[in-house]
């Protein structure tokens, strides 16, 4: 039979109270274990954001080492709705003209009218979409390589069907149903611009005759068409080209042209160096810098007048970050009339972050090849590399899968997994420990009431003799 336990009742002894109490200096390493842990788990957190960050600085330090950036160049035009260029870098600086004397067209066909009311079959037949190209209205050369379509049609289609029956081919053409109050029409429009990417269509009537103005032949005979046409441009006054499209990919070698408009007077084009590309790469630059040197500041500080510390305070592996990071700053470029970052207006403030003069800057872009120099020569020594390649490869081996966040990452995870281990060893220490004091303090309580029980017998045999005496 189950029994209930109170130990104490009998007794009087608060077996709980005291058990509960040795039981709570015996967790107190515990607690501090925990504590630990949670420290442990927020340097990871913090080290995360330290990595991401400097990430963030090794790409701003890859754009400023990447020619792109300062091949950089900007494409203007004195009249950009009708002309509009863009260049890539690269494109040597130049300016020319441009006037535009055709734009690219698709070739576009309608149907004559046909027969009311609409939905009305026309017949039955094959219509058959040839691409080519049109040398004039009675000359179609097919485009080689390129096989005729052939649609059937059934005596019961109507226009609109027959218009779902070409689109469904993949004929290179799209096709449509216009209705006015005349009809309906079958309008067809191939599907890009240019001569080459003209259309010729044909049909192959039940009624054996396909040109007269009955049956499927409806759709031919008196039809008419605006032929596909090339974008035309002269160049400087006096050179021709042409395009398919309204794009001009490779007229000018590095440069892209979209007409929109006809001009009777031309646009001028300017190709230029876009410094913008990188005074932009050099604010990124700067603003990726800051972020890992606030971050490390915040961490490793002490405030002697509150006593506080930040998490990672004396942390000998981010002090030496935060040291060779502005170690990187302080060592100067050969090769370029510009040794330092200070050179071109580039200045460490109180407290290791950067700033920027923009005059000074603007200043110094003037010898644009010396300030590319000051960031990305490469003279084959680490320690007079350029400052934005300097950059690129320390934060590439910090990144690196067996680099510096990597191992530092693992050792914190290590130390965590020590840290549960000892947690468990003490957790299973206090559950011994707290299962002995049950054990002895139940045996006192035991005891004691026997005692107890025991002195109130006795207590009461003195008391009755003492009755029987008197």
């Amino acid at each position: 039979m189950a029994t209930i336990s109170s130990p104490g009742i009998g007794s009087g002894l608060d077996v709980k109270s005291i058990v509960s109490q040795l039981v709570a200096l015996e967790k107190q390493p515990l607690t501090k274990l925990k504590v630990q842990a949670a420290t442990v788990n927020t340097k990871i957190s913090a080290y995360g954001q330290i990595k991401s960050l400097v990430s963030t600085l090794s790409s701003a330090a890859g754009t400023l080492n990447s020619l792109t950036t300062w091949n950089a160049v900007s494409a203007t035009s004195s009249n950009a709705k009708a002309v509009s260029a863009s260049a890539i870098g690269g494109a040597a600086a130049n300016s020319f003209s441009v006037q535009v004397t055709a734009l690219a067209k698709a070739q576009s066909y309608a149907s004559d009218t046909l027969p009311l009311p609409a939905g009305t079959p026309l017949g039955g037949g094959t219509v058959t979409i040839q691409l080519g190209k049109w040398t004039n209205p009675s000359t179609f050369a097919p485009s080689v390589g390129v096989a005729p379509v052939d649609v059937t049609v059934a005596a019961t289609d109507s226009v609109t069907e027959i218009a779902s029956k070409i689109n469904s081919a993949n004929a290179g053409v799209s096709a449509t149903v216009l209705n006015d109050a005349a009809g309906e029409r079958l309008l067809l429009r191939s599907k890009s611009t240019g001569e080459e990417f003209g259309f010729q269509l044909t049909v192959a009537d039940d009624d054996t005759v396909n040109t007269d103005a009955a049956g499927l032949s409806r759709l031919v005979a008196g039809a008419s068409t605006q032929y596909a046409a090339n974008a035309a441009a002269t160049i400087n006054g006096s050179i021709p080209v042409t395009s398919a499209t309204n794009t001009f990919a490779n007229v000018i070698s590095g440069v892209t042209l979209t007409v929109a408009e006809l001009t009777t007077t031309a646009a001028e084009i300017t190709i230029s160096q876009d410094k913008s590309v990188i005074t932009k790469a050099i604010d990124g630059f700067v603003a990726a810098y800051n972020a890992v040197n606030g971050i490390l500041n915040e961490a490793t500080k002490y405030d002697p007048a509150t006593k506080s510390a930040g998490l990672l305070q004396g942390d000998a592996t981010a002090i030496g970050l935060q040291s060779a990071l502005r170690g990187i700053l302080q060592s100067t470029t050969s090769g370029s009339a510009f040794a330092r970052l200070a050179d071109i207006g580039i200045t460490q403030q109180l407290g290791g972050e950067l700033a920027a003069d923009s005059t000074k800057l603007n200043k110094a872009l003037e010898n644009l090849d010396a300030v590319k120099s000051l960031f990305r020569i490469d003279n084959g020594n680490p320690l007079t590399n350029g400052v934005a390649l300097k950059f690129k490869t320390f934060s590439q081996g910090l990144l690196a899968t067996d680099g510096f966040f990597q191992s530092k990452d693992a050792s914190l995870k290590r130390s965590l997994d020590l840290n549960g281990k000892d947690q468990q060893r003490v957790g299973e220490k206090v559950n011994r420990v707290e299962a002995q004091l049950n054990r002895r303090y139940s045996a006192l309580d035991v005891q004691l009431s026997s005692l107890n029980a025991l002195n109130a017998y006795v207590t009461q045999q003195v008391a009755q003799w003492n009755r029987v005496k008197q």
